[in-house]
């Protein structure tokens, strides 16, 4: 204590503070590139340093900490005007190193003087050999700010450290970065996310046009995303990619970033070698780990699109739990809160990547993906039936969560070719692919699966045996019976998907296939109530067997009458069967009945999407019966259903037919302007959602004399929907197309139209499903022939007229394009005959028979 006090130490200290006085303030040096992004970042930092005396900034290597750390520390002058001091603890290579690292790096390492006091000074140096000691005197009577880089390999001793100096020195502020948290009591963490594709765009362009003068983002916007995302947005690997830009172009760099570890290695030769190449960078992790941490992270790579705690502990083993938590520290393991309220667990891209490289090495891969094939198989399997019930809502958000997941299952068994673990997911995935209207990955699945296995339907037809027991209410393995309705399911699911490719089934051999699933089981069995068996119907509809679609169905309703537990069954039975006969007027009231029936027990089940269905059965029922108003209101209360499940394809359906019946109702504003919401929002779709809104549209803007819009509709309907997969579709594109040409004196194009309409009317499909087509495309030759050639052809239009009408179903009710053509031919016809000529011509068109009256649309020059 005297010798601290004497006079040669007061000069020594004199000398020390002038000299320190007279250097800049901290050692940051300046940095030879700009700084992109992370406004928001600095923001918060500086704002954390202001309130905090110790945040640490945790991230994945490679994630941009330490060039963050500095920027951030550059704004914080006023609370450390004794400088910002950066300790590179990197190159340390033990923990007993890192005070002495520190302590260089603040200038504090060693003192030097001459003169008086030399001999007291050094005494006192003398008895502070701890390095920690002496850098709490220097830093004890400053007001400063120590960043402390790198810490994650001597994160133990970097914390006691802290700890010390932030005791000890009242007017120290620690920024700390690492890749796990430091742990010191008062810490505040500021997690370094990867940039946003923005952000991580402008980097590419600012690094890649350094690397490649006159290189432009906006050259190949696409592939530079690509690269951003897949690299997930980690600026070290941004611009290691950058660098590759002297001798690839985008478009190559993103091609080959499956091997992104061997790509990535041109970063600078300054830096240390474990942050020159992607692969570097993580092996620098990977070194830090711990047997079970390496072994966790390597199964955790099997997982897509991420996993919760109970999968990861499925497929981990005992170890994951503690394993999770510290690779979450780590920044190795992404943690988010999920939709369901649980933490969610992923990996980036590059880490599982190279996680999925290191199990290879293991020998354990095919260990680790059945873990995960069984799990998610029983996610699935234990899920489905939740599908149907007040569960329902918590199911879909479940399997949606997990749709990544139960993909890559389906995939591995697939390939695997474990033909009872697929069918076991295709069957439970069925009816989830029904209701989010997955009809695409339904028809790909389902044929993957069928390809594994014999044809159940091959051969003469064998009636299948009842089979009461639902083919998953028990995990595979199957046997028997049971296993012969799973392989049929398979391809009842995969017939099911196929209703917009329905053309493929009027191939011969297809048509035979059909014949033969037709007469595979017999109405009323127990397996043709519930899905997927219950698909069956669709190969008797194929066979254009209209009557016995309908004995099916009767024969469903008694059987789910008769047995219990097939409550859900029998409502589900009871809407198709509504949905079937609401398009024909004849059996339009026994649609409303079951529709009513129906809705009750869908609601009483807590079936928001099966009450949803049998609304809008209802709606289809009263729109026959010409009563739109309440038409329109079952649709507005299916949209409401539909959307509280989010089930977007089914609201788009629904919203579709809404605008039509609204448009029949008189609100011409509002149903209009819902047809243009479908049009505008959906894309290429699976549906009928887009065909239906363009179709009404188009034929709505006709009658409303918007011909030219009407006409593009028209054109984009063909374009984009592929109408040749909907057939009875086509038809109604003519007759739309041939209304068009009519409006616009086109009346020989719109002959030719009707014409090939009629064709398609005449089909068995269009007689089963829609018999007043055949009417309107003769109205519509009717409209055309009273217009060509001045009205000479006027006899033959009466002629049209009068058989169109004929050939109406009782009761038929007409929408707004029927009755305005049948006005046009009325009007056009009566202006050139006499009332009688008129009244005797029509009465003739009303003898013909529908061949007859077509061989006179035919013939029609």
């Amino acid at each position: 204590a005297a010798a601290a006090s004497g006079p040669g130490f007061a000069a020594g200290k004199a000398a020390a503070d002038r000299a320190a006085a007279q250097a800049p303030a901290g050692n940051l040096r300046a940095r030879l590139t700009s700084f992109v992004g992370r406004e928001r970042d600095i923001e918060r930092i500086r704002q954390d340093l202001a309130e905090a005396r110790l945040v640490t900034l945790v991230g994945l290597g490679g994630a941009g900490k330490t060039r963050l750390s500095q920027e951030a520390a550059e704004g914080a002058g006023e609370t450390a005007p004794d400088g910002v001091w950066l300790a590179e603890l990197a190159p340390v290579d033990t923990p007993e190193a890192v005070p002495e690292a520190v302590l260089t790096a603040v200038g504090a390492r060693e003192t030097v003087l001459r003169g008086a006091g030399a001999e007291e000074l050094r005494a006192v140096s003398d008895r502070h050999d701890d390095p920690v000691a002496r850098l709490a005197e220097h830093c004890a009577r400053r007001r400063m700010l120590l960043i402390l880089d790198n810490c994650e390999h001597v994160v133990d001793a970097a914390a006691r450290l802290a700890d010390e100096l932030l005791a000890r020195c009242p007017g120290l502020t620690v920024l700390a970065t690492s890749r796990e948290p430091l742990g010191v009591p008062g810490e505040v963490l500021h997690p370094v996310e990867p940039l946003p594709e923005p952000a991580a765009l402008r980097l590419l362009a600012d690094r890649g046009a350094a690397a490649r003068p006159g290189f432009r983002v906006e050259d190949d916007p696409e592939a530079c995303a690509e690269i951003c995302r897949r690299l997930d947005g980690l600026p070290l690997a941004i611009e290691l990619a950058a660098a590759r830009l002297r001798m690839l172009t985008p478009r190559q760099i993103a091609d080959r970033l499956d091997d992104r570890f061997r790509l990535l290695t041109s970063g600078s030769r300054t830096v240390l070698p474990r942050q020159q190449t992607l692969r570097a960078v993580v092996d620098w992790s990977w070194d830090l780990l711990d047997d079970d941490e390496r072994d966790v992270l390597c199964r955790l790579s099997v997982f897509a699109g991420g996993c919760d705690l109970a999968a990861a502990e499925a497929v981990c083993g005992p170890a994951a739990f503690d394993a999770l938590a510290s690779l979450v520290d780590k920044s190795l393991v992404v943690a988010e809160p999920s939709d369901g309220g649980a933490m969610r667990y992923r990996l980036l891209e590059t880490v599982a990547e190279y996680a999925a490289e290191r199990l290879d090495e293991t020998g354990r891969r095919h260990e680790a993906e059945r873990a995960h094939l069984t799990y998610y198989r029983e996610l699935a399997r234990t899920a489905e039936p939740l599908l149907r019930g007040t569960g329902q809502r918590a199911a879909i958000a479940l399997l949606q969560r997990e749709y990544e997941n139960l993909r890559t299952a389906l995939r591995r068994a697939v390939a695997a070719r474990d033909a009872q673990e697929a069918l076991c997911l295709v069957l439970s995935l069925g009816w989830y692919w029904q209701m989010r209207d997955l009809r695409l990955e339904a028809r790909s699945w389902s044929a993957e699966v069928m390809a594994l296995g014999p044809d159940p339907f091959a051969g003469p037809a064998v009636p299948a045996e009842p089979v009461w027991q639902r083919v998953t209410d028990a995990p595979p393995p199957y046997n028997g019976e049971v296993l012969a309705e799973a392989w049929r399911g398979a391809h009842l699911i995969h017939l099911a998907c196929m209703d917009t490719e329905l053309d493929a089934w009027q191939r011969p051999e297809a048509q035979h296939k059909l014949r033969i699933i037709a007469e595979t089981y017999r109405p009323g069995m127990p397996q043709t109530c519930r899905p997927p068996g219950a698909a069956w119907f669709f190969a008797v509809l194929l066979t254009g067997d209209m009557e016995r679609v309908r004995t099916i169905f009767d024969a469903s309703v008694r059987t789910c009458r008769e047995h219990p537990g097939f409550e859900w069954e029998l409502a589900m039975s009871l809407s198709t069967r509504a949905n079937l006969t609401a398009n024909r007027i004849d059996w339009a009231g026994d649609a409303t009945r079951d529709a009513d029936e129906s809705l009750e027990i869908f609601e009483r089940l807590g079936d928001a999407w099966g009450a949803a269905e049998a609304l809008s059965a209802r709606g289809e029922a009263y729109e026959r019966r010409g009563e739109f108003g309440l038409a329109a209101a079952d649709y507005e209360r299916a949209i409401a259903r539909a959307e509280r499940l989010g089930a977007r394809a089914q609201v788009a359906v629904l919203t579709a037919r809404l605008g039509a019946a609204l448009l029949e109702a008189g609100r011409h504003e509002r149903g209009e302007a819902l047809l243009r919401e479908v049009v505008r929002k959906q894309e290429r779709t699976q549906n009928e959602a887009l065909p239906a809104a363009l179709l009404f549209l188009a034929g709505w803007l006709a009658i409303t004399d918007r011909t030219e819009e009407s006409r593009a509709l028209l054109h984009r309907l063909r374009e984009e929907c592929r109408v040749s997969t909907f057939p009875l579709f086509d038809g109604f594109i003519l007759i739309a197309e041939s209304w068009v040409d009519t409006v616009e004196g086109r009346h020989r194009e719109a002959l030719k139209k009707a014409a090939q309409a009629l064709e398609r009317a005449r089909e068995q499909l269009a007689r089963s499903f829609v018999p007043q087509m055949s009417a309107l495309c003769l109205l519509l030759a009717a409209s055309a022939l009273a217009g060509a050639d001045g009205g000479v052809r006027a006899r033959d239009a009466a002629r049209c007229l009068g058989a169109g009408l004929a050939q109406l179903p009782p009761g038929h009710v007409p929408n707004f394009q029927e009755r305005a053509v049948r006005e046009h031919v009325e009007r056009a016809v009566r202006a050139a005959l006499t009332d009688e000529e008129f009244a005797a011509a029509r009465a003739e068109g009303a003898g013909l028979s529908l061949e007859e009256a077509a061989a006179l649309v035919r013939t029609a020059p």
